[in-house]
C-alpha cells in the first residue's frame, strides 16, 4: 500500500503534571505515530489510525493540552518515499521485538519439556503467553499498512509458536492421565 496522505499532529501539553504528557506520549507510541520532531507525530491518513489520533486528542485536553491535526502530504515523490520508509522502519523494529519474543517463547516450551514440568498452572502460563503474542502480532499488523519485510516471517513464527503449545498441550494432559 502507498499512502501519499499523512495526518500529522502537532501535541503540546503543560510538562507539569508530568502524567499527562506520558500518557499522550504512550498512546502516540501504541498508535504506531512515528516522530518527525519535538511533540510532532505522522500517520498515514488511513482509517486504522482514527482511534488513536482521538484518543491522542482526548488525553492531551485532559492535561490542558492540545493538538493541531493537519492533513499532509510530501512536496514530492522521494518525501512521500522518505515518509513511508521512516514509518516502516518502525514496524520493521517492532516485528524485530515480536521475533524475539516468539523466540523466548519457543525457548520457555523448550525448557519445560526438558525438565518436565507438564501442569495445568504452567499451560496456563504459556497459553497466556501466546495470547499476549497472538495481540501484540494483531496490533502490529494493523499498524504495518505498507507491508515490512519481517512481516512474513511474524506470520510464520507466531504459527509456530501456536504449534509448539499444542505440542506441550498433548505432552501435559498425556502426562496427567497417567496420574
Amino acid at each position: 500500500m502507498t499512502s501519499s496522505h499523512w495526518s500529522v499532529l502537532v501535541v503540546r501539553v503543560p510538562a507539569e503534571p508530568s502524567r499527562h504528557r506520558v500518557a499522550v506520549w504512550r498512546e502516540l507510541r501504541r498508535a504506531g505515530a512515528l516522530s518527525l520532531g519535538q511533540g510532532v507525530w505522522a500517520v498515514p491518513d488511513v482509517p486504522v489510525f482514527a482511534d488513536g489520533v482521538a484518543r491522542v486528542i482526548e488525553l492531551a485536553g485532559r492535561g490542558d493540552g492540545e493538538v493541531l491535526v493537519l492533513d499532509a502530504a510530501g512536496r514530492s515523490e522521494p518525501d512521500g518515499a522518505r515518509l513511508e520508509a521512516l514509518f516502516t522502519a518502525e514496524r520493521a523494529e517492532e516485528w524485530a521485538e515480536f521475533l524475539a519474543d516468539c523466540g523466548k517463547f519457543d525457548a520457555e516450551i523448550d525448557k519445560e519439556i526438558r525438565v518436565g514440568k507438564f501442569t495445568m498452572a504452567e499451560l496456563e502460563e504459556e497459553e497466556q503467553s501466546l495470547e499476549r503474542l497472538r495481540r501484540w502480532h494483531r496490533d502490529i499488523k494493523a499498524r504495518d499498512v505498507f507491508g515490512a519485510p519481517a512481516a512474513a516471517d511474524a506470520d510464520e513464527r507466531l504459527a509456530h509458536c501456536a504449534g509448539r503449545l499444542a505440542e506441550y498441550t498433548d505432552r501435559v494432559f498425556r502426562a496427567l492421565h497417567q496420574m
